[in-house]
Formats: structure tokens, C-alpha cells, sequence
């Protein structure tokens, strides 16, 4: 994003939220939106089953195909992502998904003593590729009941952007399903909370070591077409990008590292304006 763009973003991911999650009849009547929309992805993680979406979520649609009776390799669903991933890379993350912006929220609360990432960071971090692998790639397809059908397995057991925007919604509002609603439930609102407090106080955890869309993008980071570029004869490495940077990345060494999300506070934060971004530089011919 251009210069002084960063500084809207909480704006534009809240704008996009209520584009993408505007059905409001769904929140009053505690229903799902079931429209022909809702056949369209949007690049986020946005939960099917939120009763204010009006399309579905990337990571979702992409178990459903897995898992369904008669296999099939999606072109839709894998060429949405390569091409999002492709052209933008993670700072779908940083701009467009909706529980990005709950964590970047949660973290501007002024409690705890705050910190970008937790003890064991260095391999932590590929616990989202493990997660993308097994419980979105894997048990979908593997693992399916007598009529050969298998389960979306991120989804329900472990997608907080669904537990909050999509079963806390339902279950408050559908006195059936407060009724039905048993460990499953009560083990996604767990760890749920436990992402709540985290995000407090640590910068994005979910993003950092448990989402697998931001796996995904992240595999794009170092040739999408948004990218940045570091001038290495303005550049002092004096930190003061790693200082701004959320994401705990040394932005000089790795400017386009597969953690970063493109949220645009380590240019802000350069007093030599040595970080450029692909979408600059072309304005620049």
C-alpha cells in the first residue's frame, strides 16, 4: 500500500467485514444466508455458518471438496487461492480477513505487559503449515463416515473465527442448538478464549502459529506481485522497521518473509524511506 495508506487499515478491514458479513437478517433471526453468493469465496477467513456472511471461506469450501463423496480437484477453490496468493500474497491477512482485525483490537487493549510472539517462536511458527497439512488437506479426505463423506476438520475443531462470528451467534439466538451444543462446543469456546487472552497479550497469535490461510499466502510472500523491496543503499539496519513490525521479522534481512502481512508499519516506521513496495515503484515509470 502506498505512504500513510497503513494508517486506515483498521478502517478498511472493518469496512470489508461488514461488506462481506452485512446480512443482518441473519443476526435477528439466528439463520445462515443461504443465496447464490454464498457459492463466491472471499480471500479471508470468513465463516460459512456466521449468520451475517454473505459468501464462504476459503479454508472451508476447500474441506468440503476433500471431503466430499465424489473427490474431485477443485479448479475454483485452488486456483482462488494461488491467484489471491499470487497477486497479493499475506497482506490478505493484514487487510481483509476479520479475525485479524479482532486480534489487532484485542492487542491494543492497554493490560498486560505486551509482547510480538511467544517462547519458541523460531518453530512455533510452522505449526500452521502442520495444521494446513493435517486438518484441512489430510483428515477431510481421509478420515469419512459409511457413506463416504469426510468432515471439515479446521472448522470444527479448531477455527475460532467461526466459534466467534458463526457458533456464539447461533447458539445465543437457536434454543435447539444451546440444547444440542455439547463438548465440541465447549471445547472450540475454550480455546477460543484462550486465543482471546493471547491476542491481548501477544500480537496475532492465531495468525503467527495456527492459520492455515496464512500458510497458504505466506508460500506466495517471495514472488506475488505486491511485494517490498528494501534500498540497500538507503537502509542503516538501524531496527527500526523490526521495532515496528508486529510480525517479529528483521524487515531489512527478509522483506518479504512468509510471516509478514503487509500491514505497512515497518515503512512508516524507516526514517530513510528505504522500504518500497512494488505498487510504489511502478508509479514511479
Amino acid at each position: 500500500m502506498g505512504k500513510g495508506v497503513h494508517k486506515y487499515r483498521h478502517w478498511f478491514q472493518a469496512a470489508w467485514f461488514a461488506l462481506t458479513n452485512g446480512y443482518a437478517k441473519g443476526f435477528l433471526e439466528g439463520k445462515i444466508y443461504t443465496g447464490p453468493s454464498k457459492m463466491i469465496c472471499v480471500p479471508g477467513l470468513n465463516c460459512y455458518s456466521c449468520p451475517g456472511a454473505l459468501s464462504s471461506c476459503p479454508i472451508g469450501s476447500l474441506q468440503a471438496v476433500l471431503g466430499s463423496q465424489k473427490f474431485s480437484f477443485s479448479c475454483y477453490i485452488f486456483g482462488f487461492l494461488m491467484a489471491f496468493g499470487a497477486l497479493f500474497g499475506r497482506l490478505i491477512c493484514g487487510w481483509m480477513c476479520p479475525f485479524g482485525l479482532v486480534q489487532d483490537l484485542l492487542y491494543k487493549i492497554p493490560v498486560f505487559r505486551k509482547r510480538k510472539t511467544l517462547p519458541g517462536h523460531r518453530y512455533l511458527r510452522y505449526l500452521k503449515y502442520g495444521i494446513l497439512v493435517i486438518f484441512v488437506l489430510i483428515l477431510p479426505a481421509v478420515v469419512v463416515n459409511v457413506v463416504g463423506m469426510g468432515s471439515p476438520w479446521f472448522c470444527e475443531y479448531i477455527c475460532p473465527s467461526g466459534t466467534l462470528f458463526g457458533g456464539i451467534p447461533l447458539v445465543a439466538m437457536n434454543e435447539g442448538l444451546r440444547s444440542a451444543a455439547r463438548f465440541r462446543f465447549a471445547w472450540k469456546v475454550a480455546l477460543l478464549l484462550v486465543i482471546v487472552i493471547g491476542s491481548i497479550k501477544i500480537s496475532r497469535p492465531f495468525c503467527k502459529y495456527l492459520c492455515p490461510l496464512g500458510a497458504i499466502y505466506g508460500l506466495f510472500n517471495p514472488i506475488s506481485l505486491y511485494r517490498f523491496h528494501v534500498d540497500e543503499n538507503a537502509c542503516t539496519k538501524c531496527g527500526a522497521c523490526e521495532k515496528a513490525c508486529t510480525m517479529a521479522i528483521k524487515v531489512w534481512e527478509q522483506p518479504n518473509s512468509m510471516e509478514c502481512i503487509r500491514c505497512g508499519d515497518c515503512k512508516a516506521a524507516c526514517p530513510h524511506k528505504a522500504i518500497t513496495s512494488t505498487l510504489e515503484e511502478l508509479k514511479k515509470h
